[in-house]
């Protein structure tokens, strides 16, 4: 009938918004079916969704919620975190953001840059992790993954009973980690296409998150960071590795990070400067006030 291709037209466009959506705990790889581009997110691999599915998809889009996963199953944390995720997705409200600096341009080059076999000893990754808190069975977000060089990492520290989400709002930066994480079998990693205003995170389902050279990326970090913590379980840490600047330089100095987050609901429980040789200047600490 006319009218029920009307509405699979209308699905399909609503399909390119995120990469991947979970439905019936299972997770299920979605592509636009007939528009490349919807709401300035780009879908880049994977197959339509198709009759009940389609409409479970766009419903879940209408309620806010926005959650991907990289195409896996697991047991324990995983499959807790997968029903999780189809929850409410708050947009921060950017028109009460007072933060007037300038912000550095997200990255969205060859993510390979971040793969140097160094790296680990430079920027001491095992002794953050153990700041963090980050042990076997916990839940550790990684914000701007990126390529996720700490997404798998994280993922072998916590281990088959934990659970790793790795977010960025740069497509390929998620079709590139979901191959990855098939590729080194590593079950326990989800994925989340988030916004430049919000991660996009399931409620109360992190322990941990680390913001690798990620936060003068953000826009409005204020009330990002209160949106963050929604998805924070009780006595979360959050950690921020960033180097001094202005904001547009791909940097931030660390007093503008400490004062931010505190309007944001942070207080800041660890300061560090053994990240230096990795060309970080700071790794700041924060906890939920």
């Amino acid at each position: 009938m006319v009218l029920e291709r009307s509405w699979y037209r209308f699905v399909d466009r609503m399909a390119g918004v995120v990469g991947e959506v979970i439905t019936d705990s299972r997770s299920v790889i979605a592509s636009p079916c007939e528009l490349a581009d919807a709401g300035g997110m780009v879908l880049s691999s994977g197959s339509c969704l198709r009759g009940a599915a389609r409409v479970f998809f766009v419903l879940t889009l209408a309620s806010g919620a926005v959650v991907s996963a990289s195409g896996q199953t697991g047991t324990g944390s995983q499959q807790t975190l997968d029903k999780a995720t189809v929850g409410m997705s708050t947009t921060p409200d950017v028109a009460k953001d007072v933060t007037k600096r300038p912000t550095s341009t997200p990255y969205s080059g060859d993510l390979s840059i971040f793969e140097y076999p160094d790296r680990d000893k430079k920027l001491q990754i095992d002794r953050v992790m153990d700041l963090l808190g980050i042990t076997p069975g916990k839940n550790v977000a990684d914000i701007g993954a990126g390529s996720g060089w700490f997404t798998v990492r994280a993922a072998r520290r916590v281990g088959p009973a934990g659970a790793v989400i790795a977010e960025d709002i740069n497509p390929l930066a998620i079709e590139y980690i979901g191959k990855r994480v098939l590729k080194e079998n590593l079950p326990n990693v989800r994925t989340v296409l988030g916004s430049a205003d919000d991660p996009r995170l399931p409620s109360g389902s992190v322990d941990a998150v680390l913001m690798l050279k990620v936060y003068h990326e953000i826009a409005h970090p204020v009330p990002t960071m209160k949106v963050l913590q929604k998805a924070l379980r009780p006595g979360a840490k959050v950690g921020i590795i960033d180097r001094n600047g202005n904001g547009a330089d791909h940097g931030l100095n660390h007093e503008v990070v400490v004062k931010e987050m505190g309007q944001a609901g942070y207080k800041l429980v660890g300061t560090y400067d053994f990240t230096k040789a990795d060309g970080q200047d700071y790794f700041l600490i924060f906890q939920v006030r």
